[in-house]
């Protein structure tokens, strides 16, 4: 009995969607490919028909993720009734919620310093992924490329420290200085 329509691209997604939280959490180099078509629901026999090798997949779950990202943001900001609407985006991604929920999270602070070390192909994806979430951030604040890529830097930086840290204390001001800061910075 052949697979109903679809099936193929629904399987596809799944695994997609189990190596963004996988790689969220673990990174790359740390989470295997059995262990994504487990999280998927699937054996690791059948990730060949889906992709090429593990860096196609890497690519994939980074415009994944950052879609999900970008699909996020704007949800909360749409949900804020007040102007600048980029208060209510700073806020969540420099909230303790965001920072904790790694899994969940943006993955552009999770993966940058291993992307570096990544293949072209996964490079390039990445790259252009990062130029959509600046575009995002740039539309959104009402700013040119050039200082959306400066807020949205401090954006990553603050939560890749405060993520980093063991002091609960420091972690929490890194995220409230990384908040002061990017909202003094849209403003300028």
């Amino acid at each position: 009995m052949p697979y109903p329509k679809g099936h193929k691209i629904k399987v596809r997604n799944k695994i997609v969607e189990s190596a963004a939280q996988a790689f969220r959490t673990n990174g790359i180099h740390d989470v295997s490919v059995p262990f994504i078509m487990k999280g998927a629901g699937l054996t690791h026999g059948g990730f060949y028909s889906h992709f090429d090798n593990k860096e196609q997949l890497v690519a994939e779950a980074c415009r994944y993720a950052i879609s999900d990202t970008i699909a996020l943001l704007q949800r909360v900001a749409d949900q804020e009734e007040q102007n600048p609407k980029i208060d209510a985006v700073i806020d969540y991604y420099l909230s303790p919620y965001h920072r904790d929920k790694m899994e969940m999270g943006c993955i552009i602070p999770a993966l940058s310093s291993e992307i570096s070390r990544s293949s072209e192909e996964v490079r390039q994806v990445f790259t252009q992924e990062l130029e959509r979430m600046i575009a995002f951030i740039s539309d959104l604040a009402g700013i040119d490329a050039s200082k959306g890529s400066a807020l949205f830097s401090t954006m990553v930086g603050s939560l890749v420290l405060a993520r980093t840290v063991k002091d609960p204390e420091l972690s929490d001001n890194l995220l409230s200085s990384g908040k002061q800061y990017a909202k003094a910075l849209v403003r300028a």
